[in-house]
C-alpha cells in the first residue's frame, strides 16, 4: 500500500478554504434553517457562490472534480456549523457525479445553470416502461434529499418492456436506469418531520405516465456508460457518500465535544461541590471520545488517501477497498455518535433544551446513524467477505 503523505490527508486547501469562508454564513442561518426545514435562499446564493454544490462535478461540466479526501474536509468543515447544510452538500455531490455518465450536450443541459443542483431518493414501487426515444416513468419517490432546492431530480426505477416484462441486464439481474426530470414536473408532497437534520427537506416527489428521453437516464455504472475517465468517477459515487456523510458525522461531533469543553469549563452542576470540569470521570471520558473521534477520522482519512493515489496511477476500485471504505466510513460515523452522546449525557440538563447547541447535534447525529451509510448491519458484510463467506456488497 502506498502510504499518504501528510499534504495528502489535508486535501486541496483552496477548494477547503471555500467551506471555511462560508461557515459563520451557515452558523448564522441554522436556527432558521431548524425552523423552516429548508436551506434559506440568502444561503443557498452563498454556497452556490463557493461552488460548494459543484465540488464532484466533472471539470467538463464547470466543475470542480476534487478528490474524496478534500470532499470529506469541506463537508466535515460545513456539518461543524449545521448538520443539514452539510448533509445537503455532500448528497448533491454525489447526484452531480452523474454528468460523468451523460451526453455532454445532455450534461450541459442539466448542469450549466451555475445554480444547477441535482436531487434523488429511492421508491420501492417505481416503474419505466420502454417507449419510442427513451421511457413512461410512474411512481413516487422519497428521501430526495435537498430537493426542494433542486434543480433536476432524479428517480430510480426498474425498467420494464412495453407489454410489462421486466429488462433484464447481461447478468440476468433486472435494468436499473436513473431518470433525470425537471424538478418542476414532479408532484411534491411534505413528509420531512423528523427528529433531525430537519433542514435537509428530504421530501417526497411523484411522477405520472411522464416521458423521459432515453439520453435523460443513467446507469451510474463505470464500466457501462461513465463518459468521464479520471480517477473519481473509476472510484464511483457509493464510495463519495460514504466518505461525504461521514463527513457530516465527524463534523457534527467535533462541534459537539467543542460546545461541551466550554460547557463543562463554566458549569457547576446542582448538588456538586466541585465544577464539572474537574470530574475526573468527566475528564476522563472526554479524553476517550477525543480519541475515539481522532482515530475514526483519521482512519477514513488515511484509508481514502491511499485509494486516491492507486487511482490516479490509472487503476480501478478494488472490492478490498472499497470494503475498506465502507468499514472506515461506518466506524467514523458511529464513533461520532459515541462522541455526541457523551457530550449530551456529561452536560445533563443544559444540553435539553432546543436553544442549545448540544440537543441539535444529539437529534442530527442520531439521524445520521438511521440512514442508509450508517446502518451497522454494514460490519456484518465487511466481516463476512474477511472470512470469504458469501456477502452482500450492494451497498459496498
Amino acid at each position: 500500500m502506498l502510504m499518504a503523505t501528510p499534504a495528502e490527508l489535508a486535501g486541496d486547501r483552496n477548494v477547503i478554504a471555500r467551506a471555511e469562508a462560508v461557515r459563520t454564513a451557515v452558523a448564522d442561518a441554522s436556527g432558521e434553517i431548524e425552523r423552516t426545514r429548508r436551506l434559506p435562499p440568502e444561503l443557498l446564493d452563498t454556497l452556490h457562490g463557493a461552488g460548494l454544490f459543484r465540488l464532484l462535478l466533472p471539470r467538463s461540466s464547470n466543475g470542480i472534480e476534487t478528490d474524496p479526501v478534500t470532499f470529506f474536509h469541506v463537508i466535515e468543515t460545513i456539518a461543524r456549523a449545521d448538520g443539514s447544510t452539510a448533509w445537503c452538500l455532500s448528497q448533491a455531490g454525489g447526484c452531480a457525479m452523474s454528468a460523468a455518465y451523460l451526453d455532454l450536450p445532455v450534461a450541459h443541459e442539466i448542469f450549466g445553470d451555475e445554480r444547477a443542483v441535482l436531487a434523488w431518493g429511492p421508491g420501492p414501487k417505481v416503474r419505466a416502461i420502454e417507449c419510442e426515444g427513451g421511457y413512461r416513468v410512474t411512481g413516487v419517490w422519497a428521501f430526495a434529499s435537498g430537493g426542494r432546492h433542486a434543480t433536476w431530480l432524479g428517480a430510480h426505477c426498474p425498467v420494464l418492456a412495453a407489454d410489462g416484462s421486466p429488462r433484464l441486464d447481461a447478468d440476468g439481474q433486472p435494468q436499473e436506469r436513473t431518470m433525470l426530470v425537471r424538478s418542476a414536473d414532479v408532484e411534491w408532497t411534505d413528509i420531512w418531520n423528523t427528529v433531525g437534520l430537519r433542514g435537509t427537506a428530504s421530501d417526497q416527489f411523484a411522477l405520472n405516465d411522464f416521458f423521459v428521453r432515453s439520453d435523460h437516464s443513467i446507469t451510474r455504472q463505470f464500466d457501462r456508460e461513465c463518459r468521464e475517465h479520471g480517477p473519481l468517477y473509476r472510484m464511483g459515487a457509493g464510495t463519495c457518500y460514504q466518505v461525504g456523510f461521514a463527513g457530516v458525522a465527524c463534523g457534527i461531533a467535533r462541534s459537539a465535544l467543542d460546545c461541551f469543553v466550554d460547557v463543562a469549563r463554566n458549569k457547576m452542576p446542582r448538588g456538586a461541590k466541585n465544577p464539572l470540569r474537574e470530574n475526573a470521570v468527566v475528564q476522563s471520558g472526554l479524553a476517550q471520545a477525543e480519541v475515539n473521534l481522532r482515530a475514526a477520522r483519521g482512519f477514513v482519512l488515511q484509508s481514502m488517501a491511499e485509494i486516491w493515489k492507486h487511482l490516479c496511477a490509472g487503476a480501478l476500485i478494488t472490492v478490498e477497498q472499497r470494503i475498506t471504505v465502507r468499514m472506515a466510513a461506518t466506524n467514523a460515523i458511529h464513533k461520532a455518535r459515541e462522541a455526541v452522546d457523551f457530550a449530551y449525557n456529561a452536560a445533563g440538563a443544559t444540553a435539553i433544551f432546543e436553544s442549545h447547541p448540544l440537543e441539535r447535534r444529539f437529534r442530527d447525529i442520531h439521524t445520521v446513524t438511521q440512514q442508509l451509510q450508517g446502518q451497522l448491519r454494514h460490519f456484518e458484510t465487511v466481516g463476512a467477505w474477511m472470512m470469504g463467506v458469501e456477502a452482500d456488497l450492494t451497498f459496498v
